[in-house]
């Protein structure tokens, strides 16, 4: 029973909801990306990606996500936290992980054509990276997405 209750607070329970997320994204005609801000344990932000209702370039899952846990914890830092999106942060939302001094940033799958790896590593030196968690997943929904786009 224990093991149980602990995996309610696994990276893929937090990765199930940013998960969820991009699906809002999805069906509102958005890049289904999605992302959720936890720290001690506890969803603090969630957010998908919004450029097109909000006609605004910056309005990334991982932005919003950012504005709501500094609003909500009433600090720009964001030392213990974690980010958990769906897909490997852009150059902009790494950059700006950076700057929040996030703890972890856990992402689905890679983006090889605009991810921020392609031109190195840009997150904060004592910020760790994981990535893979629901990969397959979030790139079918990715696939999916930009597959109904082309026809």
């Amino acid at each position: 029973m224990a093991t149980d209750f602990l995996s309610i607070y696994s990276d893929e329970s937090f990765m199930q909801q940013a998960y969820t997320q991009a699906k809002q994204a999805y069906a509102e005609g958005e890049v289904p990306i999605g992302a959720v801000i936890v720290a001690n344990n506890r969803i603090i932000a969630k957010a998908y990606n919004q450029t097109e209702k909000l006609n605004d370039v910056t309005a990334h899952a991982e932005m919003l996500a950012f504005t709501a846990a500094s609003e909500y914890l009433g600090n720009k830092y964001l030392h213990d936290c974690t980010l958990f999106v769906t897909v490997e942060p852009c150059v902009m939302c790494a950059g700006a992980s950076y700057w929040a001094q996030l703890k972890r940033v856990v992402f689905g799958t890679s983006e090889p054509k605009r991810g921020y790896r392609r031109v190195g590593n840009l997150l904060h030196p004592k910020t760790e990276m994981v990535s893979g968690i629901m990969a397959q997943e979030c790139a079918d929904l990715m696939a999916a997405f930009f597959a109904a786009k082309r026809n």
